[in-house]
């Protein structure tokens, strides 16, 4: 069997530990908040991340610098037969571009992988990666099946702060004065690796209900489900609640968000997740 590593980014929220012990080697964005540069998930925890959102007058996020990565690349380069690399969507970040050519500079070999997400279902493309693994697969196989788990993907976002999606150009300039003004909700969607409006919404809770709708039809596909959310843990207790008595079936897993999520959509923002078929 050949020995492989995994090269990613903190959005995928893999726990150190873990990573570790399974060859996953982790490369974290960072958060800025005017001047001050903090490592995703090293250096902030999210509580201060936060309570810094909340004061700030400018927050934003970005890649690791090239160097970080091809410095990891030369060390691994020796270590492994096969190193996959796998990062957030790159309709979002320019990570999984910077990780490839630090690779090419490297002069190291790699399976490159575009999650087309972050956050849950990142971490789950890897945890099911390292199975396929285990069972012989190659790196070229489990992208291959990898792929096949992101085609049966669904992932759904309120966010709490159009101001902020905006800024980053995930939302139109039409898009926020209407919400504004009739006081809409948006229900986003990932959709080949791309934020999109799903639907508009007058009210958060019909927003939320209609999540709920959406995850209803895929149910008999359905096994696992994250909540996730942005410094909103009452919020995802009563989504949990509402599953398990809509569906009590379904497992349910809540998650918080990785802080570059709080940047771009705003403390308050819930998300729904979960893999059709493929991922049962």
């Amino acid at each position: 069997m050949k020995k492989i590593a995994w090269v990613t980014d903190s959005t995928s929220t893999l726990d150190p530990v873990f990573a570790e012990q399974n060859h996953v080697y982790i490369v974290p964005l960072r958060v800025v908040f005017g001047e001050e540069c903090y490592r995703e998930s090293e250096d902030i925890t999210p509580e201060l991340f936060y309570e810094k959102l909340e004061t700030a007058s400018k927050a934003s996020s970005s890649q690791p610098p090239i160097g970080e990565f091809i410095e990891l690349y030369e060390s691994l380069k020796d270590q492994y037969d096969e190193i996959i690399t796998i990062h957030c969507s790159t309709a979002l970040s320019g990570t999984l571009h910077t990780s490839m050519q630090a690779a090419e500079i490297a002069g190291v070999k790699v399976t490159a992988i575009d999650s087309m997400a972050g956050a849950y279902p990142h971490r789950e493309m890897i945890l099911q990666g390292l199975e396929w693994q285990k069972q012989g697969a190659s790196a070229a196989e489990i992208k291959a099946n990898i792929e096949q788990m992101i085609e049966n993907m669904s992932f759904y976002l309120i966010p709490a702060s159009l101001q902020n999606l905006h800024r980053s150009g995930r939302v139109s300039g039409t898009q926020l004065v209407l919400s504004q003004l009739l006081k809409i909700h948006l229900l986003l969607r990932f959709e080949e690796g791309k934020v999109v409006v799903n639907e508009k919404i007058r009210t958060f809770k019909r927003a939320k209900q209609r999540m709920l709708d959406v995850l209803k039809v895929d149910m008999e596909k359905v096994k696992h489900v994250c909540i996730m959310h942005a410094n909103n843990p009452d919020e995802a207790v009563t989504i949990k609640q509402q599953i398990s008595e809509l569906l009590p079936r379904l497992k349910t897993e809540i998650m918080p968000f990785i802080p570059v999520v709080g940047i771009h959509a705003g403390a308050g923002t819930i998300g729904l997740c979960w893999f059709r078929n493929e991922h049962l």
